[in-house]
């Protein structure tokens, strides 16, 4: 903990990721999709950042990296940046940001201006930019090139003493699973440094690393795919006497991806499917009021109706969109997925060729060998056609978990078939 000597009361505001003009996904073949609202979502997030700010006369803001998606079409997306960044300055309130991977300086070939209230890092070493009147020391190097593989953290300064200092850093900390390992680090590595508080960028999920000192990921402003569920937002620190003293989430988003899960265990028609679909969507949409929704329903446990569902999967999207619409004019149904099971007794089929089924499946979950080599192998041809996960119907291998998940869903529908073929005994 450094020194407090100098430390007056304030508040800050913590964001990450903003990707500002890149695309929602998941929504634009359907007939009704709030086209307006996707494309302009991000823009919205960074608006309503911008009015909480003000509203709340927060004494400055750090953005750990991705202000953008890649390289801009044209000037509109920096120029809105601009605007945004103009609009915290007229209310005195400056801004520190870092690049990231998505908006590296080797990605950006246009450029603009900024309005004087913004300070942009180094992308060649860290640097430090204080605060003297209210005591803050913030330190951070921004991404030279997209792919940095170096620890950045461990060429960190030391901590300025009598100030509260922050770490301002885009970074892949270990055991973050599902991320390129951008700037990686360990977290001991940022806890031993001697910081106050480390305001994280990359991982798009809110999570808090660890306290006193606080490493935070605030994730995105705005959700833009089904893999990034739940309010999205920016983290709110209060600072008194060189302490964290309070800490939250400030939702920003203005769409919201979510996943319902149905349990349709023992139901024998679509109707009933639909009236367990509506209860459980219906309580999705209380639980965020107000907030359109994208939804993607899961239907799960076992029904002697699971053939039917497999056979017609249009008309059971077609069924949750119904329900959708019943509901309220603020949900979407992004994707139906069925991962139910057929009612189906193993000892009714040929032993032998279920034996032998089920013989093989376990050997094959069994073989972490076998389950790491295909891993790798899907995330090799993933990355060779870059392939995107942004919710398709496509599996997006990531690890053994997702191996596993694609077996049981595999045992499932063979065992079904095995069904149908009927008892030849």
């Amino acid at each position: 903990m450094s020194g407090v000597g100098g430390v007056h009361l304030f508040t800050f505001v913590h964001c990450a990721d903003l990707h500002l003009d890149s695309p929602l996904h998941g929504l634009t073949g359907r007939e009704d999709a709030p086209i307006d609202l996707l494309r302009s979502a991000t823009r919205r997030a960074l608006e309503n950042l911008v009015d909480f700010c003000v509203r709340e006369s927060v004494q400055f803001v750090v953005i750990a990296g991705d202000v953008y998606d890649g390289d801009w079409k044209d000037y509109h997306t920096g120029l809105f940046f601009r605007k945004c960044m103009a609009r915290l300055g007229e209310a005195n309130i400056p801004v520190y940001f870092i690049r990231g991977n998505h908006d590296a300086a080797s990605l950006i070939t246009r450029e603009l201006r900024l309005p004087d209230n913004v300070f942009e890092f180094s992308v060649s070493e860290p640097e430090t930019k204080f605060l003297e009147d209210i005591g803050v020391a913030i330190h951070g190097q921004g991404f030279a090139m997209r792919d940095v593989r170096e620890n950045l953290a461990r060429s960190y300064p030391a901590p300025v003493p009598g100030y509260f200092n922050i770490g301002l850093l885009h970074t892949a900390v270990q055991g973050q699973a599902g991320h390129d390992p951008y700037a990686p680090c360990h977290i001991d590595d940022l806890r031993r440094k001697g910081y106050d508080y480390w305001a994280l960028g990359h991982v798009h999920m809110r999570q808090i690393l660890h306290e006193y000192p606080h490493i935070v990921y605030p994730g995105n402003l705005q959700g833009r795919h089904i893999r990034e569920t739940g309010a999205k937002g920016c983290t709110v620190v209060r600072v008194d006497g060189g302490r964290v003293t309070e800490m939250w989430q400030q939702p920003l988003d203005v769409l919201r991806w979510e996943v319902c899960d149905v349990a349709i265990d023992g139901v024998t028609d679509l109707e009933e499917v639909a009236d367990r679909a509506a209860t459980s969507l219906a309580a999705l949409a209380n639980a965020h009021p107000g907030y359109p929704l994208a939804v993607r329903v899961v239907l799960q446990g076992e029904t002697e109706i699971h053939g039917m569902l497999l056979g017609d999967e249009d008309r059971v999207y077609a069924e949750m969109i119904g329900v959708g619409q019943d509901i309220g004019s603020n949900i979407w149904i992004e994707q139906v997925r069925i991962e139910t099971k057929p009612v189906v007794s193993r000892q009714h089929l040929d032993h032998a060729t279920s034996d032998w089924l089920v013989s093989a499946l376990q050997a094959a979950r069994g073989d972490m060998a076998l389950l790491d080599d295909f891993v790798r192998d899907m995330q090799h041809t993933q990355n060779r056609h870059s392939y995107v996960d942004h919710g398709s119907d496509i599996p997006y291998i990531r690890s053994r978990d997702d191996v596993l998940r694609l077996l049981e869903e595999a045992e499932a529908m063979l065992f079904a078939q095995l069904a149908k073929g009927g008892d030849r005994r």
